[in-house]
């Protein structure tokens, strides 16, 4: 992992490359809690060919608020559906669960069908800053792009762990989690967009999952990744058990006040209103984890399909395969499961976090979760998942 030192700042901005071997965190399924479905082989959202992901984590300062100065606890994310270096569109739906949220540029994801670029993740005040930079970086790298986007840039709320109102996303750090963003595994928990975020009054963030369907289904890979910013205590379901009910300590919320981000890739050739149907159900797989979507929730969520190449050509005609609707339902199913884990997978990297005026998050902590788990008669002995990963030739 590469440091970078703003001293400015006293910020310490961190490259998030993929992960491997002993580097790499635990994860749900590795505490021993059960999922349906197979995962592809990094179970992330980039067992979709072609997708990548790119971090850039702001980590400064400690104690008590000071606005401009700190302490500081953000960042960015950024999804590129076919790369750094591809300008070819992906076909695109988008739907909101709940509404008290931002996600720019799906108007013309809504009109034309088809997601232009990156999807950015960030918090709240960051959007503007962050659709600007993701702009100007398009321009700059992306050979043949047109001289106007609308670039999709959402957001979940970090005001609880940062400095929100200090403005500290730069447009540095947008073109460092653009031009980091790679294959293979994907750094979870507090990094990104997600390193500020909550969920559950524990410590939230990103965290992603990925599911293959069967040869004779089509042998499609669907996979998701989330930024996790939402829910209380109480409402915390691991594998249909009542872990929040059972974990009380630490706890600070009076309502319901946050927020998710889903992002749904696959490579089934799905048009816009077919990616609209798989979009919606994140919303099934985000309520198996206990989940309402309360009024001050903003749940966005954005499917596309890297299927279809070169269908945003202008000119000339454009020929396009398209999966029946009545092949879908696999899909479907593969959506709710990967959504689910993904959550459970951010709730699980997150470590105890302590932010702008000594507000301490717990991590989710994981012996307790397997204790409670092995309680219920819910704890998945070693390699018997239903579903293990899926080797690279699958």
């Amino acid at each position: 992992m590469r440091l970078v030192l703003h001293s400015a700042l006293a910020c310490v901005v961190l490259l998030s490359p993929p992960l491997a071997g002993a580097d790499r965190t635990p994860r749900a399924r590795d505490l021993g809690v059960p999922f349906e479905g197979v995962p592809g082989p990094r179970n992330a959202i980039t067992d979709v060919k072609g997708v990548e992901v790119g971090h850039s984590t702001l980590v400064a300062g400690e104690g008590k608020l000071v606005v401009g100065s700190g302490p500081v606890r953000t960042g960015v994310t950024a999804v590129l559906p076919r790369g750094r270096g591809s300008s070819d569109p992906v076909f695109a739906g988008w739907f909101s669960l709940n509404g008290n949220g931002e996600m720019t540029g799906t108007a013309w994801v809504e009109e034309s069908g088809f997601l232009e670029g990156p999807v950015m993740l960030t918090n709240t005040v960051s959007v503007g800053t962050v659709r600007d930079a993701t702009v100007k970086w398009l321009a700059k790298n992306i050979k043949g792009q047109q001289d106007w986007t609308l670039p999709v840039v959402a957001e979940t709320y970090d005001g609880h762990l940062n400095d929100i109102l200090g403005f500290h996303v730069k447009e540095k750090h947008v073109f460092e989690a653009l031009d980091s963003a790679r294959g293979g595994a994907v750094a979870e928990g507090s990094v990104g967009g997600g390193t500020g975020m909550t969920c559950f009054e524990f410590k939230g963030g990103i965290g992603t999952a990925s599911r293959k369907v069967t040869e004779k289904q089509g042998g499609y890979t669907v996979g998701v990744l989330v930024q996790a910013n939402f829910g209380v205590r109480h409402q915390l379901r691991v594998a249909g058990v009542p872990v929040g009910r059972e974990i009380t300590e630490g706890t600070y919320k009076k309502r319901e006040t946050g927020s998710i981000l889903i992002v749904v890739a696959t490579d089934a050739p799905l048009l816009p209103h077919q990616l609209k149907r798989l979009a919606r159900r994140a919303a099934l797989g985000l309520a198996r984890t206990g989940s309402v979507s309360g009024n001050g929730s903003g749940d966005l969520f954005l499917a596309f399909s890297t299927a279809n190449p070169g269908a945003g050509k202008e000119e000339g005609l454009s020929q396009v395969v398209l999966l029946p609707n009545g092949r879908m339902d696999p899909l479907f199913e593969a959506t709710v499961q990967a959504t689910e884990e993904a959550i459970l997978n951010a709730l699980v990297a997150a470590r105890t976090t302590v932010g702008r005026d000594h507000h301490k998050v717990l991590g989710l902590p994981h012996d307790r979760l397997r204790e409670i788990l092995k309680k219920y008669n819910r704890l998945a002995p070693p390699g018997r998942q239903e579903g293990k990963a899926a080797s690279k030739k699958s």
